[in-house]
């Protein structure tokens, strides 16, 4: 009995606590809504994925455009990574804890498109005459559908190439042009490793999807059909197209040669190739423009930064920009979703998009960033700093250069991965993007099936 009576009440001030905490969490929920209330201005939050320099660059914003204006009050809230975040959204939104903006990276584009979830900022654009020119057309291509602005492009990126000019200037090798084809860059991987006694590798390349579309991208070849869904919805994809067997032939010259370094795949490799890179151990390595700050923090006027490499005798058809946009909810009311759209506004305009580059090393998407005093300055001092800004604003936005608008994209990612790790460890490779190819393809048949996509 005693027992029973001691159970009982265990139970029964467990469940009062539970009660008093339930209560307690809903009063300081209560409050913070209050308080939000009580400034008198609309509440705005925004759901971001920046980290770092980029989440510091964020708070800052967002505290300079709450004190210029007295008429919304944006909330700023980290949600995790750009995969999770997008689960996030698409399972809260109707409810009051999904945001009124939010970040979704570029591979999403086509699954925000189909939720039916987002006003598409193109709305907002022509109601108020906004000037969308003024942000650069290959930042614009990746977020766009029959001609209308789908989202703001905010923090991007390109596939940009690295080298060490003091390797290279310690075994006397000619630097690679601004512009490089297959064969410069192996042009000097291999002078490093034949002058260094192997003791430098030239060159590597993350076994990363996003390197490998971008290389078919520049060649002008698509990956999906229907111009990489752009002109109707992808059924199938082409992972062994000449151009994506002659990307990964050049890849393969320089593995059999000796002067490539495999770092495999992952977060693991690509801090692990610039590690490498930064200490003198590898000459070349391509990654996201964004690290370029970083490198250049360390190796100063000695970080050479070109374009991504074309095929040899072809001209550069250009990349897709890598990075996210930013989205607005349709589930928010219209004083909220205008309060969203001021502060898009306020992110992309010039001087602030001048002070994202120059602290987070992403590229800036407005063209007049550039006229900046803060990015005319960086780039005098450090004109490295340009290339990959450059790179982007010179390309002309095509259906092969604009990104892939396929749903449930990241499978193919994985695919790709697969096969690049296989290819790099001596395998076929036909046979590797052949598995990676059907693969994905009935990933694709299955996505469409079930979206009633044909």
């Amino acid at each position: 009995m005693m027992k029973m009576m001691h159970k009982w009440r265990w139970s029964w001030q467990w469940g009062l606590g539970l009660v008093v905490l339930v209560l307690a969490l809903g009063a300081f929920a209560y409050n913070r809504s209050q308080v939000q209330a009580n400034t008198g201005r609309i509440k705005v939050v925004f759901w971001h994925e920046m980290k770092g320099p980029g989440q510091k660059a964020i708070d800052t914003y967002v505290k300079a455009f709450n004190q210029q204006q007295s008429k919304y009050e944006v909330v700023a809230e980290f949600e995790g990574g750009y995969n999770g975040v997008i689960q996030k959204i698409l399972n809260t939104h109707g409810t009051a804890a999904s945001p009124a903006l939010f970040q979704s990276m570029d591979i999403s584009t086509s699954q925000m498109y189909h939720s039916g979830f987002t006003t598409p900022m193109q709305k907002f654009i022509d109601r108020d005459g906004y000037d969308a020119s003024q942000i650069i057309p290959g930042a614009k291509a990746i977020v766009m559908r029959k001609d209308q602005l789908l989202a703001m492009p905010f923090n991007a990126s390109q596939t940009a190439l690295y080298y060490n000019k003091a390797v290279l200037r310690k075994y006397g090798i000619t630097p690679p042009p601004v512009d490089p084809t297959y064969d410069d860059i192996t042009r000097v991987a291999k002078a490093i490793h034949d002058k260094s006694h192997g003791e430098v590798k030239g060159m590597t390349m993350e076994a990363y999807s996003w390197l490998f579309e971008q290389l078919g991208a520049n060649a002008g070849v698509p990956v999906a059909n229907h111009d990489n869904g752009h002109t109707g919805n992808a059924t199938k994809v082409d992972f062994t197209s000449p151009a994506a067997i002659n990307a990964m032939k050049w890849v393969k010259e320089n593995i059999d040669y000796g002067d490539f370094m495999n770092f495999g795949s992952g977060g693991n490799a690509a801090a692990n190739e610039a590690a490498s890179f930064l200490s003198g151990h590898l000459g070349i390595f391509m990654q996201s423009s964004a690290k370029t700050g970083q490198l250049y923090q360390v190796l100063k006027n000695d970080l050479g930064v070109t374009y991504f490499p074309r095929p040899n005798g072809q001209k550069a058809n250009g990349i897709a920009v890598g990075g996210a946009a930013l989205w607005i909810a349709n589930d928010k009311p219209s004083a909220v979703q205008d309060g969203a759209w001021e502060f898009t506004k306020y992110l992309t305009s010039p001087k602030v998009q001048a002070d994202w580059q120059a602290k987070t090393g992403y590229l800036a998407v407005n063209k007049d960033a550039k006229d900046e005093p803060t990015l005319k300055k960086l780039f005098k001092k450090s004109p490295v700093l340009e290339v990959s800004g450059n790179q982007m604003a010179r390309t002309k936005p095509n259906n092969t250069n604009s990104g892939v608008f396929v749903d449930g994209w990241v499978p193919a990612r994985t695919a790709i991965q697969n096969a690049m790790q296989q290819i790099f460890a001596g395998q076929d490779i036909r046979k590797s993007l052949q598995t990676a190819e059907n693969t994905y393809n009935q990933v694709l048949e299955s996505n469409n099936r079930a979206n009633g996509r044909h």
